[in-house]
């Protein structure tokens, strides 16, 4: 028997039950959706995360902790093969403030090198670069900060700064938290540039940005404040924040693993996606697992509808095996019929599938947003589900392969039909 005829065998038979074979595909099809549909809603969280993991931050961003690190060695991190820049901000760690025209506020001043931070990208709203001493560059919500205590609104709140930035110069002091007063020494410092806002609406910058011209010029105030105050050391002054950034993406990995071999505490991006891969990774396979249990319980029904047929179709095994037809091509022809219901439903169900992950990443994140009484999830772009070619790949796999053992017993049991007993059975 040619193959299409083996087609035409296996169609015909199946037009005869079109009802008891539709159910079955019906089962098979619900069983594969629920597989592909559950299973992408782990691909969909996990991308969520990784889109806002990498949008919070440069992802060649490699964090080292500085606490036993000095002038030099982060001259050194710089030499470093595949290191594109080495950016240590230095926090003044005590009581700050500043006044600008008469508005006060308390924003922390960080002293960096801004050459380095150019090599990364440091991103200015207005104005420019400090490049002369004592300019500096403020937080986007620096202005927002600053509070006239002399004056109240209707509401009984200090007002607000909503003059120019630009140009304008303010008065930097320092103090420290265990004294009421702060030290009488003033540094003059120009803003020459404001910072572009953060990638998130919730983040605040306040803070201060000024080159390595102005520390000495604290370090100065601060050990003259301090030589007299008990249980305060001059190492107290600035907290440092080491970021190193690879030139590739490729190289975080391999910079950051070179820098653990030699003893040092580093912590990047790539660290926090593999810990987030292998968590999803877990997740995901726990999820196909689950939507695999569905499609095994569709099995059944393929089952009991193979069983059905070879019971009907015993005359006509019978006759094919009297007429020379091998055990090898009945048990195919069965096969066959239980694959092309496999094979139906699998189709059917990734076409039902891609519909539901469209209609639940339009829908989900207006319900979950109306129901936490936001409009747009806190500006997050949240992703419920995400369908890859891997995941369809593998619920075909699963589906078809399902589909094919549970037609082998029945088509098994085709084979080992006695012929003299098929022909005497009646029409």
């Amino acid at each position: 028997m040619q193959f299409k005829d083996q087609v035409d065998f296996v169609r015909q038979h199946i037009k005869k039950n079109k009802l008891r074979v539709f159910m079955t595909i019906l089962a098979a099809t619900m069983g594969t959706a629920f597989l592909i549909v559950l299973a992408s809603v782990g691909f969909g969280i996990q991308d969520t995360i990784r889109q806002e993991m990498l949008s919070n931050r440069l992802i060649t961003e490699i964090d080292v902790f500085s606490g036993e690190l000095d002038e030099a060695d982060v001259a050194n991190l710089k030499k470093r093969d595949h290191v594109k820049a080495v950016v240590n901000r230095q926090s003044v760690g005590i009581r700050q403030e500043t006044n600008l025209n008469g508005f006060v506020g308390e924003p922390n001043l960080i002293v960096s090198d801004f050459g380095e931070e150019a090599k990364v990208g440091f991103a200015l709203k207005e104005g420019r670069l400090p490049e002369n001493e004592h300019e500096v560059v403020v937080g986007s919500h620096f202005a927002a900060a600053l509070f006239d205590p002399k004056k109240m609104n209707t509401e009984g709140e200090p007002i607000a700064y909503n003059g120019k930035l630009l140009g304008e110069q303010f008065i930097y002091k320092m103090g420290l938290y265990e004294e009421d007063e702060l030290f009488v020494d003033e540094i003059p410092l120009t803003i020459v540039g404001i910072a572009k806002e953060p990638s998130k609406d919730w983040l605040q910058d306040v803070k201060i940005y000024a080159d390595a011209s102005v520390k000495p010029k604290l370090t100065e105030i601060f050990n003259s404040n301090v030589s007299d105050v008990e249980d305060v050391e001059t190492s107290d002054l600035f907290y440092s924040d080491v970021k190193m950034y690879a030139d590739q993406l490729e190289n975080v990995k391999s910079v950051s693993q070179a820098m653990k071999d030699e003893g040092y505490s580093v912590y990047s991006i790539a660290d926090e996606l593999e810990q987030m891969d292998v968590f999803f990774l877990a997740l995901k396979a726990g999820l196909i697992f689950v939507g695999t249990i569905a499609i095994l319980i569709a099995s059944i029904g393929i089952f009991n509808t193979m069983t059905m047929a070879v019971t009907e179709r015993t005359r006509e095994i019978g006759v094919m095996k009297a007429i020379g037809a091998s055990p090898k091509l009945i048990q195919r022809l069965f096969l066959m019929e239980s694959a092309w219901i496999g094979v139906l439903g699998t189709v059917i169900a990734i076409i039902i599938s891609y519909g539901v992950s469209y209609v639940a990443n339009f829908l989900l994140p207006i319900i979950v947003a109306s129901a936490l009484g936001e409009e747009d999830l806190g500006g997050m772009d949240v992703t419920f589900s995400i369908i890859p070619w891997q995941l369809i790949l593998i619920a075909s796999a699963i589906s078809i392969t399902v589909a094919m053992i549970s037609g082998w017993r029945p088509a098994r049991k085709a084979t080992k039909i006695d012929v003299i007993q098929a022909l005497r059975q009646e029409l």
